[in-house]
């Protein structure tokens, strides 16, 4: 393909981080994290040329990343498993525990409510984002969510209560 150009590497510099954190929350593991970003990012450089005259490639870069998410979740012949151990952490979360807990909920889950809930309250994103990523509408957004919310609670049940308490 040739050398890859400049706006690229840059583009690829500076968004492989928050790129990561969002694949490593998705997919729980650090290693299919990794492969989620490298994946990503090479669907983003086949078609830089038409993305990079698009107004928003940051927000292509995150769609891309949850569709391919998506996509590895409801492919049947994959045989990589999910592990038990979390991704290093760069800093000390405040609440190690809390934050151990809502992991393991979170990968209990459907990878669409997954999605949903790491797009709107881990990564603090709007609902028309989150909508726009996941390609619905606004309001299945606010449902999912809703949903999704409820049966994380169920998931985690008194654990949380005393965590929280």
């Amino acid at each position: 393909m040739g050398e890859a150009p400049a706006d690229y590497l840059e583009f690829a510099a500076a968004r492989s981080g928050p790129l990561f954190r969002t694949a490593c929350l998705l997919t729980g593991d650090w290693h299919l994290a990794e492969d989620l970003v490298q994946e990503t990012l090479a669907k983003m450089y086949r078609s830089w040329r038409r993305i990079s005259r698009a107004q928003a490639p940051v927000a292509y870069a995150d769609t891309v990343l949850v569709r391919s998410f998506l996509s590895q979740r409801r492919r049947r012949s994959s045989t990589e498993r999910p592990s038990d151990r979390l991704p290093d952490a760069a800093a000390p979360a405040r609440d190690p525990e809390l934050r151990v807990t809502l992991l393991d909920g979170l990968s209990r889950m459907a990878a669409k409510d997954r999605a949903v809930l790491v797009l709107r309250y881990w990564e603090d994103r709007s609902v028309e984002e989150t909508a726009q990523v996941l390609q619905l509408s606004p309001g299945a957004v606010r449902a999912r969510s809703l949903r999704a919310l409820e049966r994380l609670r169920a998931l985690l049940g008194d654990q949380l209560a005393d965590l929280t308490a």
